[in-house]
């Protein structure tokens, strides 16, 4: 099983609030970044949230965390690895991974397309979570954080994904 985590630079957070930061491609706007795993087919199991101004790769182990039902023990034939892209390049989100027995699978920038280029038999692999980030800017209420509590926001958030999860379910059969 392979399991795919992005972030995501919420839109502005204009009443401000808890888990809000000064968004670093905004002009220092309050903002909210999300940090969302899906499974391979993109159905997303786990969500966090934090300020703009947070580094993507201090949230892997939130995000991790936050699927919330057990997981079952890797095996040698049936191991489990995290696809991740070049911001989670860093020695500590390894070690993070190596002690929660996943495997990373970190690609560095334009490595996948030029691989695509090459081969074109396999697609890529990271478009199934870009896409849950898409699906949840459908939503007004999500895509400018208008509620002052991470608490409202968080749950909004899951609402969003528990719909999204149910809605593609219905297309998977």
């Amino acid at each position: 099983m392979v399991v795919h985590v992005d972030r995501w630079i919420d839109g502005k957070s204009p009443l401000g609030g808890g888990s809000t930061g000064k968004n670093p491609t905004d002009r220092a706007k309050l903002g909210v970044k999300r940090s969302v795993m899906t499974e391979t087919a993109g159905i997303p199991i786990g969500l966090a949230v934090d300020g703009a101004n947070r580094n993507d790769c201090m949230l892997t182990e939130l995000t991790i965390l936050s699927v919330p039902i057990p997981r079952p023990a890797p095996t040698q034939h049936a191991p489990q690895g995290v696809c991740l892209d070049k911001a989670y390049d860093h020695e500590f989100v390894r070690d993070i991974l190596k002690n929660l027995d996943l495997t990373p699978h970190i690609r560095g920038r334009g490595e996948e397309a030029r691989e695509l280029r090459a081969d074109l038999g396999h697609r890529a692999r990271r478009w199934v979570v870009e896409r849950i980030h898409s699906w949840i800017n459908r939503y007004r209420s999500l895509l400018i954080r208008w509620s002052k509590k991470t608490k409202n926001h968080e749950a909004l958030l899951k609402f969003a994904l528990a719909l999204i999860t149910w809605q593609q379910m219905r297309v998977l059969g």
